[in-house]
């Protein structure tokens, strides 16, 4: 393109932008650009989620190394812990309130140990959730990577403090006369069940607490009556076999009782299937599914939005 100039020359014009005319989407699709911090399609976030697997194990790590690196005992307070408060139900429920009713005495310390402590994976799955996003807000703020990173890793920080644990559940349940044999391997799908929907419900208090901070004080509350609900210390059918049997079904279903008398049939030799609810596999795996899946995508509907505002 060019004109004619005053003295007869030829001046040479600016030829047309090859973008005239588009508009910022048609510019942004054209140079692939996008929306900084947009939430990737599900399947894409899932392989950016196993592509950052060595920084959710990496992490665990080192929070359930700095959990108790101020306490002379240190990681010894992940056994301790439980261990204290199992000894302090067996002392209130157990020898004051009666509440070994039906469970003979060597099948019941072992029952309420792990009740204890797989009662707490959970709690403190729960809990440790609700905080994974406001309590990270710098490191949400400052790092772009797939938010469902922290819950899943407090959990996975969760599962590794259980398995401390459990070198002191086996070691009662031996004492109590309670031997290792094939039944003890049902434990591994148990625990997996169980840290499957830990997650799930992890990342549905994720999502919720990074809007509502005050959901961590409240929290402890609604732990506690779930924990007294779910027959922690003592047996479901024994204590509510004067109720009616929708009250007991109720409770024994709910995922924490589930996975606790799981557990347990697979540790305890005096535990045996008539205690447990009918189809308890099916159940456990169903509560793992239902709140795996749906807690993933729920946290992930708001992918974009944590750490904003």
């Amino acid at each position: 393109m060019s004109d004619t100039t005053h003295d007869g020359g030829v001046a040479l014009g600016t030829p047309p932008s090859a973008d005239e005319g588009l508009g910022p989407a048609q510019l942004a699709a054209k140079y692939g650009l996008t929306v900084s911090g947009a939430r990737p399609g599900l399947f894409e976030y899932m392989r950016q989620l196993w592509g950052r697997r060595h920084f959710i194990l990496a992490f665990s790590r080192a929070k359930l190394t700095a959990q108790y690196s101020q306490a002379k005992l240190g990681q010894l307070w992940q056994v301790v812990t439980p261990l204290l408060n199992a000894c302090v139900y067996y002392l209130i429920f157990g020898l004051i309130l009666g509440t070994r009713e039906g469970i003979p005495h060597d099948v019941f310390v072992p029952f309420l140990v792990t009740g204890v402590f797989v009662f707490t994976f959970t709690q403190s799955s729960v809990m440790a959730g609700v905080r994974s996003i406001s309590g990270n807000l710098g490191l949400v703020r400052a790092l772009h990577f797939p938010r469902a990173s922290l819950p899943i890793s407090f959990s996975l920080q969760q599962l590794q403090q259980l398995l401390f644990s459990m070198i002191v559940l086996v070691a009662v349940a031996i004492i109590f006369g309670s031997y290792p044999s094939l039944s003890w391997l049902l434990v591994i799908p148990a625990l997996i069940l169980q840290f499957v929907f830990n997650t799930g419900l992890a990342l549905i208090m994720a999502r919720l607490g990074s809007k509502t901070p005050d959901l961590a004080q409240l929290m402890p509350f609604i732990m506690r009556t779930w924990m007294y609900a779910s027959g922690v210390m003592f047996s479901i059918p024994v204590m509510l076999k004067d109720k009616p049997q929708w009250i007991a079904d109720v409770l024994q279903y709910n995922p924490a009782a589930v996975y606790m008398d799981l557990v347990r049939f697979a540790l305890i030799d005096g535990y045996g299937s008539e205690n447990l609810p009918d189809h308890v596999w099916a159940v456990g795996l169903g509560w793992a599914l239902l709140l795996g899946v749906v807690g993933f995508v729920y946290f992930w509907k708001a992918e974009e939005r944590y750490g904003r505002g």
